[in-house]
């Protein structure tokens, strides 16, 4: 069985770190770099960049960023917004990212996908999915960050993901993200049941019990968590601690912060 996966993600805006409600009514938190060096000394096991203007715009602007990030955190990261060639992938991957999550140029050009995880390998090439409720079990994929329709099915659209390389899926529930309302369940259970790569559940969580219901009912591989993070609502030592009480597997972690 794989480990379970704690991982803060962090929206990027320009220089700063946002936060909103269903990906909408964006406000700034503070300097992801600050952030991210504090997740990852106590105990993130990766962590998740989102440029969330970069299809907006045609650009991601997280090169500097990422740099930035590489020099003092050492665990996985993942980048996605504004992904559009092999190019933007090799370039930020260059930069420090270990995978590049993509997701509005994979549903305009799905052999990127392909391109992609052939150039880099699968474990680099994640599939990012915004993913709106249509009907009983049944959702439609967004694109530019929830903005707009595509018309795929996400189980459809993920299944052909993966077939076409993609080596990890990062689902987000535009419905969710933001609400503290816990995790879309039946989302992730679909998703997960669907395909054999790891699922990392992202839109949602508010309490230590949403984490356990995500990997236990969810059947998530990793849970991506900001609100609860950002505002300090929960530690990231408190989300272990309840992963372990409820006998989940997720990784050991001793901190290397000096004792006060």
């Amino acid at each position: 069985m794989r480990n379970l996966r704690i991982i803060p993600r962090l929206d990027i805006k320009g220089k700063n770190l946002i936060k909103g409600v269903r990906l909408e009514g964006l406000r700034v938190v503070g300097d992801p770099q600050e952030h991210a060096v504090r997740y990852y000394e106590a105990g993130a096991d990766e962590l998740i960049y989102m440029d969330v203007v970069a299809s907006l715009y045609g650009r991601n602007s997280l090169n500097d960023i990422v740099k930035k990030a590489a020099r003092d955190v050492f665990v996985p990261i993942t980048v996605g917004g504004g992904i559009r060639s092999v190019d933007d992938a090799r370039d930020i991957l260059r930069a420090g990212a270990d995978k590049v999550a993509i997701n509005t140029a994979a549903v305009a050009n799905p052999d990127l996908i392909r391109a992609v995880a052939r150039r880099f390998g699968s474990q680099a090439m994640v599939l990012s999915v915004e993913a709106k409720q249509v009907g009983p079990s049944k959702w439609e994929a967004y694109t530019d960050n929830g903005r707009e329709r595509t018309g795929l099915d996400v189980l459809e659209w993920i299944m052909r993901g993966v077939e076409l390389g993609a080596g990890e899926l990062l689902i987000t529930s535009v419905d969710r993200e933001g609400t503290r309302q816990g995790f879309d369940l039946d989302l992730i259970r679909s998703i997960s049941n669907a395909v054999p790569v790891p699922v990392i559940a992202s839109g949602g969580m508010g309490t230590l019990t949403h984490f356990v219901e995500a990997a236990r009912e969810g059947m998530a591989d990793g849970v991506a968590m900001a609100d609860v993070l950002h505002y300090k609502r929960l530690s990231l030592e408190q989300i272990r601690s309840s992963a372990f009480e409820a006998e989940l597997p997720v990784r050991k972690f001793t901190s290397m912060m000096p004792d006060a």
